[in-house]
């Protein structure tokens, strides 16, 4: 859901009041290559998952303001080593089912141009930034959405990247990705700086005035509990009853935890507490020694950390934008013609089943969407 994220951390965004926004710090080698990030097109493969022995220490995320822009945010998880202020990989020997490394290209899925998304294209009279290229910003700031790659520091994995590769495809151009602060990227479209962006951006009705999206994923929350809990199912107010749940301030993930609880108060029910952490590690130390009972952040943050460590587990997903539907799109520029025929490209994915393939790889079946459509109904302004 994907502006970085809350004092824990990432994305999904409104306006001003923060209903989802964050961004890790960044380590200073990670600022070295910020704006240094391309991905050379790999050699077409198929879809493969490599396991291998992995320790991947997950940054606490700081609570930041987005240009009026909300994103969705939580917590996110990390290693131990975060615990100790370390930003770099530790000598964990828990295998993974990610692939981290830039060997992780070579699996991204690959599709052939689609005819009626080049036709579409061609007769938009959109013109690239850079002739025959797809110029897509991203940001690197959390597995699985989008992160560098840890055997290079430079190297953009994760889904969006995979996404943006297969758009690209679709459309017969050169997929090159540009490495951005989430917050830079609305001037970085409009200026033409960059052709789309790929970032975990939320539509909204306030953003819809400057740009056109094309959707490729619902928001979605979890809520994750330590591996060995009993509890096995968070859908509605009444589950949390008398639960201890770490949330992100200033979040939508807060206002419907709150809302929660006071419903269960008025039911008579212990209504539940919030429990806020200033970072990350804390949260997940937390949620492992029992302090507290539960953590409800973005789903993909919650998803990758029970696959990578096993030490949680997903027990409930809501989407974004409870009680509305929050979706996640590719970012154009406003009325440039972009969108149309990017929609037809994740159409033409989502019907082949290659879009599957894409988000299974990142363990993130439960955002996929059945269409994509061009500015469908966006969350409301404040």
């Amino acid at each position: 859901m994907f502006d970085p994220a809350a004092g824990i951390p990432i994305v999904h965004p409104t306006t001003s009041a923060p209903h989802h926004v964050f961004t890790p710090p960044a380590s200073p080698t990670q600022k070295a290559s910020l704006m240094n990030t391309s991905v050379a097109p790999p050699t077409r493969a198929g879809i493969r998952r490599t396991r291998r022995v992995a320790g991947v220490a997950l940054a606490g995320l700081t609570l930041t303001a987005l240009l009026g822009l909300t994103a969705c945010s939580a917590v996110s998880s990390a290693a131990d080593d975060t615990a100790s202020g370390s930003s770099g990989s530790d000598s964990s020997t828990a295998e993974s089912p990610f692939d981290l490394t830039t060997a992780n290209v070579d699996g991204r899925p690959r599709i052939d141009p689609v005819p009626e998304a080049v036709e579409a294209l061609k007769a938009s009279g959109f013109k690239p930034i850079q002739a025959g290229k797809f110029t897509v910003a991203h940001s690197a700031y959390e597995p699985p959405l989008g992160f560098l790659a840890e055997d290079d520091n430079t190297t953009l994995l994760g889904v969006e990247p995979d996404i943006a590769q297969l758009v690209a495809d679709g459309l017969g151009l050169e997929y090159t990705p540009e490495n951005v602060a989430w917050a830079d990227w609305p001037l970085g479209v409009e200026s033409g700086k960059y052709d789309a962006v790929v970032s975990n951006v939320t539509v909204t009705e306030e953003r819809k005035e400057l740009f056109d999206f094309a959707i490729h994923r619902d928001d979605v929350l979890a809520f994750a509990v330590k591996a060995d809990n009993e509890i096995d199912s968070i859908t509605e107010a009444k589950d949390v009853a008398g639960l201890r749940v770490v949330v992100g301030s200033g979040t939508n993930q807060e206002k419907i935890l709150l809302d929660w609880f006071a419903e269960n108060e008025k039911a008579g029910l212990e209504p539940g507490e919030p429990v806020y952490y200033e970072d990350n590690a804390a949260a997940q130390l937390a949620l492992a020694s029992g302090r507290v009972d539960a953590i409800f952040g973005p789903n993909p943050t919650a998803a990758f950390a029970a696959a990578l460590t096993g030490e949680s587990k997903v027990v409930g997903t809501l989407n974004g934008g409870f009680p509305l539907n929050a979706q996640i799109g590719v970012t154009t520029k406003k009325g440039n013609g972009l969108a149309e025929p990017v929609a037809i490209v994740l159409n033409s994915i989502i019907e082949s089943g290659v879009y599957a393939d894409a988000l299974e790889r990142w363990d993130l079946s439960d955002e996929a969407v059945t269409e994509s459509l061009v500015n469908p109904p966006g969350l409301p302004k404040p």
